[in-house]
């Protein structure tokens, strides 16, 4: 698929019925009593909503909704590996100024992430700066194709998002991440910075500046107190670590083990993605609709249900784990960075300026894993005060400033 194609989601009737049977059939545990959140998603609510999936969700509507997009799909290049047929929404301003954003989503969120901050930042009527968005279904996810080589790491989905910007006419670009997206991210800043300008964190993960690369910030962190909402920080996050990160372990380690079980029964994936949807979010209100919507992309993926979690497997076995090439300084793309106090990792802001050169940070009030979903104002509001004029990311990409009149390179 050499050719960029229109691309509509369209489920085989056959496809929903086999998932109702799947549902009909369905088994569930004995629960201990009074466990609530204690031991993972309680009894309850998975039954609710298995009840709601068979008989008043409304996957059609859903699908509909999410056609009024403008979804393409085209095959993409990366060394050592087959193409790619990649998934993506493309939603380009009128504008010849607009700014080139790749929005970057992980697990287990997908391309919808983007769908909130679009007319804010996209559409004719936002104002500016504005943004022509790229938001595609990761490798793996959604409704791109499925890797079967192994070895197919964050180097190689950096190149493949880099490849399939390029193909778009994009030789540079900024971006807007969490998740996934963050590591991808420092993939791209490290391999590809002469295209990749700047990117916007929205998840972050990093650690004390070390003293034998970073002496000067090192010294300033030791002598600088934490302020009282990072020591809430490095709570949060040792809670996560120590309480909810058996997924990753798992993921990471064995996941054609858990494969067959997500694959195979649809609750037990409903289960294991709204454990997280509720637990690295801050109070959000879910609604049934938005949760099984989120549950079905991933229960109709192209390449499968249990495919996306490789990506945690991949991500630490490949030659660049990691933890040893991503998560130190990488200076060539500015940063921005948007702290949520519930989402995982809340580290302090000297931690994060030990990634590369910091030019935008806010520190929020409310607000969890899946920013773009949960406050989209917010993300919009950073993105916008980050690449726009007087932002420390402004005027990074020729022609492409986000304003209509002419604007010079900073």
């Amino acid at each position: 698929m050499d050719s960029i194609e229109h691309f509509k989601l369209s489920i085989p009737e056959q496809r929903l019925e086999e998932l109702h049977n799947r549902l009909e059939l369905a088994r569930f545990p004995e629960e201990i009593d009074d466990a609530g959140w204690t031991y993972g998603s309680p009894a309850a609510d998975i039954r609710r909503l298995v009840e709601y999936w068979k008989t008043k969700f409304d996957w059609r509507a859903q699908e509909a909704k999410l056609n009024g997009l403008p979804h393409f799909k085209t095959s993409i290049p990366v060394k050592g590996f087959d193409d790619v047929n990649v998934h993506y929404i493309h939603q380009k301003h009128p504008a010849d100024s607009a700014i080139p954003l790749l929005f970057l989503h992980g697990w287990p969120g997908s391309f919808i992430e983007v769908t909130k901050i679009l007319p804010l930042l996209s559409s004719p009527q936002s104002s500016g700066p504005v943004f022509s968005i790229v938001a595609p279904s990761l490798p793996n996810f959604g409704f791109s194709s499925r890797v079967k080589k192994q070895g197919f790491g964050l180097p190689q989905h950096a190149e493949c998002v880099n490849n399939l910007m390029h193909k778009l006419g994009y030789p540079e670009y900024v971006v807007q991440a969490g998740d996934w997206g963050m590591g991808i991210s420092r993939a791209l800043a490290a391999k590809f910075s002469s295209s990749c300008k700047a990117y916007h964190l929205n998840t972050i993960v990093a650690f004390p500046p070390p003293f034998t690369t970073m002496p000067i910030q090192t010294v300033k962190h030791l002598v600088t107190p934490y302020t009282a909402k990072e020591k809430e920080g490095l709570k949060r996050s040792r809670h996560v670590r120590k309480e909810g990160s058996g997924y990753y372990k798992e993921q990471s380690t064995r996941p054609a083990t858990l494969g067959f079980s997500l694959s195979d029964s649809p609750v037990g994936l409903l289960a294991w993605i709204y454990e997280k949807l509720v637990e690295w979010t801050d109070s959000y209100p879910w609604t049934e609709d938005e949760i099984l919507t989120w549950v079905s992309i991933y229960w109709f993926s192209e390449a499968g249900p249990a495919a996306a979690s490789y990506l945690y497997y991949e991500a630490n076995h490949t030659s660049e784990p990691i933890a040893k090439e991503y998560l130190g300084w990488i200076g060539g793309s500015k940063i921005g960075i948007s702290y949520f106090p519930q989402e995982m990792f809340v580290p302090p802001k000297s931690w994060g300026r030990s990634l590369g050169p910091v030019v935008f940070e806010s520190e929020n009030d409310h607000g969890g894993h899946f920013g773009a979903w949960e406050v989209p104002d917010v993300i919009a509001r950073d993105v916008k005060a980050m690449y726009g004029k007087g932002g420390g990311a402004f005027g990074l990409i020729r022609g492409k400033s986000g304003y209509a009149e002419p604007s010079s390179r900073l």
